[in-house]
């Protein structure tokens, strides 16, 4: 009876993966998933050398196994050495840094190529794409309005997947913003 327990919980679990270049906000998005909200563990953040992975239990019982693939060169090139490890998922969350306009041909080879080798494996895998670090004030600037972002990200992320490939896109932040609630009024 034990057996059939452990085999059921590992099947409750959902992996997701996390992946995209180094410095796109992965593990900063993983702290996030797994609430986090310590803002000194934002804070001192570096890069994820290699894989880290973390086991993440909700208040509703649903449990997570979180891959964050550090997103160093070195890294990605031993990903695609043992790619079936990483795309054996439940989801699979590609991190683009919306910011980093200088390396945008980069982080789109590379999710050509992750793209190219689920297609590869005959893999179809719930994938979203997050344009990440897309913070309030970038709305105002001129190279973040969607007509920007349409030519600069979109059309070209269109362009790599299949027409029967299924997949999400969003802009994403975890910028915070000052609040404040009356709570009592004397």
């Amino acid at each position: 009876m034990g057996t059939k327990n452990s085999s059921n919980n590992k099947r409750n679990i959902k992996k997701i993966v996390l992946v995209g270049l180094d410095n796109s906000g992965k593990t900063s998005i993983l702290l996030s998933l797994t609430r986090n909200t310590n803002l000194l563990s934002y804070y001192s953040l570096k890069p994820t050398p290699g894989l880290n992975i973390v086991n993440y239990s909700d208040e509703e019982a649903f449990k997570f196994s979180i891959w964050d693939m550090g997103g160093q060169e070195k890294y990605r090139q031993e990903y695609f050495q043992d790619l079936d490890k990483y795309l054996n998922a439940d989801k699979i969350i590609f991190v683009i840094d919306v910011q980093d306009l200088d390396r945008y041909d980069l982080a789109l080879d590379y999710l050509a190529a992750f793209v190219d080798a689920l297609e590869q494996k005959n893999k179809k895998v719930d994938f979203s794409i997050f344009l990440h670090k897309f913070d309030p004030s970038l709305e105002d600037q001129p190279n973040f309005t969607d007509e920007q972002i349409q030519a600069n990200l979109l059309s070209r992320i269109q362009a790599i997947f299949p027409p029967d490939y299924t997949y999400d896109l969003y802009k994403t932040t975890i910028y915070t913003v000052f609040q404040k609630k009356p709570i009592l009024r004397v």
